[in-house]
């Protein structure tokens, strides 16, 4: 029997189905949005791992299907996930895992298939709405439902779920997941909005995400299933009172070390003297052990923050971290960059091209080319670790993506710099806020490289220590200081306004009022950031490096792209073989030529020039003889176009052979007589000569 509920969004229908589809996993949820339907399912363990963490995974896939089209590639089928799809199941990941109860070590897959779009709306927020409902009427213990929402702004009115064509007006797209009572995740790019504004859209979404949950939890009345009863072993009462007897003096001991390294190789060295001193009084205990004595240090570290207004490296909440910042590192590229926040740093490289390197995106909603890009690097080097390296992670995805969004407001329009953009991070040493440290380092490589960008964009890492009622905001969060407190929200932007930002928290929901102190301290931060980066580099250079390629635009008649192309491509092969240069012609007559070496662009653009240039009678052209006959020689005057040059008209005496004065392949100055309705030409030497 299927079962429904639905509401409507800006003045779309969602339905929510179950019972039909699926029925062997632990809860599915057909959802429907006008054509747009997608199935969320999620399965869960019946008994504990031992892996030491929760396995959750979340998978978004989009099916080629859903929009019509047959997958591309030599097997004919969907293959790894794209970057949407990665981005698409992180979003749902970060709004569901805080709900999951202490402890549970269930394993928990969640898969999210888009089965119909239709290519109005992106269903990446209907995802997370359709694996919320599916886990609430399942028998999983989670504490949800949540409720996934998108927020434009068009024309000064927020839109809740906007279409593409709505985001393309609008100067907001967030993305906001919220319980009944509280924010669990915010992310998006803005054309540099204010504080108060984005409040504003969160707000908007929070309630509009509300209605949505109020649907779902309606559902679960209808359909939900009694949630699986699960035990969370105890570790021994003897064993939790032994170590915090033996080990908390010591571990508060190197807890009161401010330098990373120190307190990670005093932490490290006391666990392995400590931890075998209780293999015989607790054998097969070493994970509980660690458990207890990571406890000890979360609380110690959490109260020096809420008690003691210290933090790990002895800085108050709201300072920030000491700030280096260098250009042109690198002789031979483009741009380059170092900055230096602590022991986070980030080297940015900028590398110019042209149309022809844009990246090719094929989307359900349509194929599309991205002109800028950000790609993060995340080594393991930059941590001390050593371990495999297996490709592109997703967390090196998300947070290039994030980083790249906080740079897009500033990237000049084609028409200004019709460069193809690529800005590449390489995280050489991390403690907490990489990717705001790659949004400092990527902003100042723009720079250097003499990109027009509009303003330099910074970016920081908010943090909060929440206990009951009480909490703390902190600045410029470390790695210890984001995996032992409850928030990091990540905020970009210039001195005007967000470009930027991602909030991702451990705790059940955080406040409107959490959120204004921390945008607020955020603004204060960035704005000191971007002084410390105006010093190394106030403004966009003047030139770019003289490796870079040199664009020049010209424009011709559509009619004539053909001329210049040539039968199969002969004549734009020729142009681009002689002169070195790239050329790319757009549909309107837009041409693009670029080099290197600027002599072989202005080369280019004259051979094209004269490609599509008119013959005007009475202008004298210097031409190539290609052609002799008994009656006269042909000559070029312009690429592809020749005129008769009459051997009447070659000497003011008489010529009595066209041979005694010319040759096959002599340069001469010859005048354009006339041009005849059919377009043939006739050209005069001899008025040349007579004028001398």
């Amino acid at each position: 029997m299927t079962i429904s509920k639905e509401t409507t969004i800006n003045d779309q229908k969602i339905v929510f189905e179950t019972g039909e589809l699926a029925k062997q996993a632990h809860g599915a949820i057909l959802l429907k949005m006008g054509d747009t339907s997608l199935l969320a399912t999620v399965v869960g363990s019946d008994k504990a791992s031992n892996m030491g963490f929760f396995p959750l995974s979340v998978d978004y896939r989009e099916k080629a299907y859903a929009a019509g089209k047959i997958p591309g590639g030599y097997i004919k089928r969907e293959a790894r996930p794209s970057e949407k799809e990665i981005l698409s199941a992180r979003l749902t990941d970060r709004c569901l895992r805080p709900l999951f109860p202490d402890g549970y070590m269930n394993e928990v897959q969640i898969q999210i298939q888009i089965l119909s779009v239709d290519k109005e709306n992106d269903a990446d927020v209907l995802g997370m709405c359709a694996a919320s409902a599916a886990l609430a009427i399942s028998d999983i213990p989670w504490a949800g439902p949540i409720a996934g929402v998108r927020v434009g702004r068009v024309n000064g009115e927020f839109v809740a779920n906007p279409t593409y064509e709505q985001l393309d007006e609008s100067d907001i797209d967030l993305m906001i997941g919220a319980s009944a009572d509280s924010i669990m995740m915010v992310e998006g790019e803005a054309s540099e909005v204010a504080e108060a504004d984005m409040l504003a859209a969160i707000e908007f979404g929070s309630n509009v995400a509300k209605e949505i949950v109020k649907t779902i939890e309606e559902l679960v009345e209808l359909a939900g299933k009694t949630k699986r009863e699960y035990v969370v072993e105890p570790i021994a009462g003897e064993l939790v009172e032994r170590i915090r007897t033996d080990a908390t003096e010591k571990l508060q001991e190197c807890l009161k070390l401010t330098v990373k390294e120190d307190r990670k190789k005093a932490l490290n060295d006391f666990k392995e003297e400590y931890i075998p001193s209780l293999e015989e009084a607790f054998p097969d205990a070493t994970d509980d052990i660690k458990s207890v004595m990571h406890d000890i240090e979360k609380e110690y570290t959490r109260a020096m923050i809420m008690k003691d207004s210290r933090r790990l490296d002895g800085r108050d909440m709201d300072d920030i971290r000491h700030i280096e910042s260098k250009t042109s590192l690198l002789a031979r590229t483009h741009g380059s960059s170092l900055f230096t926040r602590g022991q986070t740093q980030a080297l940015a490289v900028v590398t110019l091209g042209t149309k022809v390197d844009e990246q090719r995106m094929d989307a359900l909603e349509g194929e599309y080319f991205k002109s800028y890009t950000l790609h993060y690097n995340f080594p393991p080097f930059c941590v001390g670790e050593a371990r495999p390296i297996r490709g592109v992670s997703r967390r090196e995805i998300g947070h290039g993506n994030l980083a790249e969004r906080a740079l897009k407001p500033i990237i000049p329009s084609d028409v200004i710099f019709p460069y193809t953009i690529r800005i590449v991070s390489e995280i050489l040493e991390s403690n907490g806020s990489s990717s705001m440290a790659s949004v400092c380092a990527g902003s100042l490589a723009l720079m250097d490289a003499g990109v027009p960008v509009k303003s330099p964009v910074a970016g920081i890492a908010m943090g909060l220590i929440k206990e009951e009622n009480d909490f703390k905001v902190l600045t410029d969060i470390l790695g210890d200081e984001d995996h032992l407190g409850d928030m990091d929200f990540k905020v970009a932007g210039t001195k005007d306004g967000i470009t930027a930002f991602q909030m991702d928290i451990k705790v059940r929901g955080i406040s409107r009022e959490i959120m204004e102190i921390a945008l607020d301290k955020a603004k204060t931060a960035r704005l000191s950031i971007l002084d410390s980066m105006n010093a190394a580099l106030p403004e966009s250079r003047e030139s770019m490096s003289k490796y870079a390629p040199r664009i020049l635009t010209m424009n011709i008649k559509p009619d004539q792209i053909g001329a210049v192309i040539g039968p199969g491509g002969k004549v734009i092969r020729d142009i681009v073989d002689r002169t070195g240069a790239t050329i790319d012609i757009e549909d309107d007559g837009t041409v693009k030529i670029a080099s290197t070496e600027p002599g072989a662009a202005k080369m280019a653009i004259s051979i094209i020039e004269g490609l599509t240039a008119t013959p005007e009678a009475g202008k004298v052209y210097k031409g190539k003889v290609k052609k002799i006959t008994n009656f006269g020689a042909f000559v070029e005057i312009l690429p592809g176009k020749e005129g008769l040059l009459h051997i009447s008209e070659i000497d003011t005496q008489r010529v009595n052979k066209v041979e005694d004065i010319l040759s096959v392949g002599q340069e001469i100055e010859v005048k354009l007589v006339r041009v005849d309705d059919s377009g043939k030409m006739n050209l005069s030497r001899k008025a040349l000569l007579q004028s001398e």
